[in-house]
């Protein structure tokens, strides 16, 4: 597979992007691999880059963007925040990205069994963290909002998902209300901003709709 140039990118859409996409997770989880030359990436790629997409995932180890999307050096730009969260500097690395790059397709990705969700709804205190966790409560709360009953109960699975999916809805919506830029370019139809959801026991990655 060869590495994107600068014409490549530019003849790309948000559409094909997303297919890239779609299609990197299949070959992945069928255990496949699109043949590429890693060093002869490394050399096409040590003059410039023209990666198609950027993905905001979470720190966790069984998430690595370019491994679960079976992409080579120079595709994607990669964003790793526990929790998959939204910041200045976040915001700031998507831009650069899209507006400065050209990458076609904006990407918050989630997972099942999410560790910082979890510490969210324990309500974990500690450093750092907790200002990072401050940052996934909304979503404990939109829950909580849409279901009155809805209890954070982080012994159940399906729970931590449940929040894990409305934290990706809240990334998706700072991102296009704290963004110019790039809410700009997804009017324009210049760029897609989606969420997706990776399924650490499967290895299937659920994209949103539009």
């Amino acid at each position: 597979m060869k590495t994107q140039t600068k014409l490549s990118l530019e003849n790309l859409t948000p559409k094909d992007a997303h297919e890239l996409l779609v299609n990197g997770n299949k070959r992945f989880v069928q255990n496949l691999k699109a043949q590429r030359d890693l060093q002869s990436q490394v050399l096409a790629t040590s003059h410039g880059q023209y990666p198609f997409g950027v993905i905001l995932s979470c720190i966790d180890s069984r998430v690595p963007a370019e491994l679960v999307f079976d992409q080579g050096i120079g595709d994607i730009f990669s964003i790793r925040v526990a929790g998959n969260v939204i910041n200045n500097d976040v915001l700031g690395s998507m831009e650069y990205a899209c507006k400065v790059t050209g990458s076609k397709i904006v990407v918050v990705l989630g997972h099942t069994s999410c560790g910082a969700v979890t510490a969210a709804c324990k309500d974990v205190k500690m450093g750092h963290i907790t200002e990072l966790l401050e940052k996934i409560k909304p979503a404990i709360a939109l829950a909580e909002k849409e279901d009155p009953s809805f209890v954070c109960d982080y012994h159940h699975p399906e729970v931590v998902d449940h929040i894990a999916v409305e934290n990706i809805h809240i990334s998706i919506d700072r991102i296009r209300k704290e963004s110019p830029i790039l809410a700009e370019l997804e009017k324009n139809g210049e760029i897609e901003i989606v969420g997706a959801l990776y399924s650490v026991q499967t290895g299937e990655v659920e994209f949103f709709p539009w």
